[in-house]
């Protein structure tokens, strides 16, 4: 969410910003509107000095005997009238905080302009990508024939963009996310963290989800909604909480299931697990004071990177343009993997700097070391650490052999018990 004060300030900036991400101005809607609140708020508040004046005057005139009943009358006039006042005041204030939930992030100066993903800038490239000397198939196919990848099942029971992973592949998948978790822990700082996987409106609304994207989410009967990503369960880790200057940074991992409706992504991917409803990843969040979060942003991206390279697998970073970025980030780094069935890079990652847009949104702040009184708004970053199944998918296909079966990378090995090879029982 941004702040109010800074675009009563800068009503210019907020819509040239808007402009970057293609979305027509907002700034007069959002000050008029605070305007009349702000209007109704400074009436009530000299109504209430007035009801609190004439009081006074009902003690002064009952104590030399006088009649008191007009006095008393105004009073009951006044209540009646700031009763109006507080329920026009609670509509106002409910509008523009409506207004400001649905306005996107101010994109950094550094971000690139575009309206889509065609001006996303390439900053760099690991890894050469790989080629075959025999056909290559797909991973929904190298699966399917391995017998350790059902789709069809899948279907009769949950429908489309869902999948059964068996034996091997399913071991494989467990081996990828454990393999993330111990680098992410163990030489990335990230704590580790099993949240819950079903979250009320208020932690959506954090993290930016709610209200704007309700129909990309799951919703249950009780009011839950599932989570399309540990970033929600992550962050909402210091809701409401003033957080020591001397303990930031704060760093979080989770592995988890994440769940989507891919409700814009109709007729896209609609072969093998790139867009499943239902996926797993391992999510990365950092909580930074501000002077640090382009610095953290960067060395998260690192922190992906790293996984991509310890397994092999080619890879480019892209910084997306305004027209491409997600709307809470300031700043975003995709990292692509490279897919021989597709040739061509996919997402397997996306790191964003927020800034304070989900701390205002959930009152997350930090108390510097040494201050008493006050705090500050901390910034908060998100990213994959990666997504487990498009790992699993880049795997499959990178590491695909002329018989069809998989061959293990070297740093997944130790938790495959020692398996090279997936597809045969040797």
């Amino acid at each position: 969410m941004l702040d109010l004060k800074w675009i009563r300030d800068n009503p210019a900036a907020l819509d040239a910003a808007l402009a970057r991400r293609g979305a027509g101005p907002m700034a007069d809607s959002v000050v008029e509107l605070d305007k009349r609140h702000r209007a109704v708020t400074t009436e009530l508040q000299t109504l209430q000095s007035k009801r609190n004046e004439v009081s006074k005057q009902i003690g002064g005139v009952k104590a030399k005997g006088g009649d008191a009943q007009p006095l008393m009358d105004e009073v009951a006039s006044i209540k009646d009238k700031m009763a109006e006042l507080e329920s026009e005041e609670r509509r106002l204030g409910e509008e523009v905080r409506g207004l400001l939930l649905v306005l996107p992030n101010v994109p950094h100066e550094a971000v690139p302009d575009g309206n889509d993903e065609s001006a996303n800038v390439e900053v760099r490239r690991w890894g050469t990508a790989t080629s075959f000397d025999f056909d290559v198939k797909d991973h929904a196919d190298l699966g399917t024939a391995l017998g350790l990848m059902d789709f069809e099942q899948a279907a009769v029971m949950s429908g489309a963009r869902f999948v059964v992973l068996k034996g091997q592949l399913a071991r494989l998948e467990r081996a990828i996310a454990q393999f993330m978790l111990d680098t992410h822990t163990g030489e990335n700082s990230y704590t580790e963290v099993n949240p819950p996987l079903l979250v009320h409106d208020a932690a959506l609304t954090g993290t930016g989800q709610l209200p704007k994207f309700s129909d990309d989410l799951f919703k249950t009967t009780t009011g839950h909604w599932l989570i399309p990503t540990a970033e929600v369960s992550l962050t909402n880790l210091v809701a409401g909480k003033i957080v020591g200057g001397v303990d930031l940074p704060l760093r979080f991992t989770a592995f988890t299931p994440c769940f989507r409706s891919e409700a814009g992504a109709a007729g896209k991917d609609t072969k093998g697990m790139i867009r499943n409803h239902q996926f797993e990843k391992v999510e990365l969040v950092s909580i930074v004071s501000p002077e640090e979060s382009e610095a953290e942003l960067e060395r998260m991206v690192g922190c992906a990177e790293g996984i991509l390279q310890k397994l092999e697998l080619p890879y480019r970073v892209m910084q997306l343009c305004t027209g491409d970025m997600g709307f809470g980030a300031i700043r975003t780094y995709d990292l692509e993997v490279w897919l021989p069935s597709q040739a061509t890079y996919r997402e397997i990652s996306s790191c964003s700097n927020t800034g304070d847009f989900q701390a205002r949104r959930m009152n997350a702040r930090f108390r510097p070391a040494g201050e008493t009184k006050g705090a500050h708004f901390v910034h908060t970053l998100n990213g994959s650490g990666l997504a487990v199944g498009r790992t699993l998918v880049a795997v499959v296909e990178n590491y695909q052999q002329s018989d069809g079966t998989i061959r293990v990378p070297d740093a997944l090995r130790p938790y495959m018990g020692g398996a090279e090879v997936v597809g045969t029982k040797a």
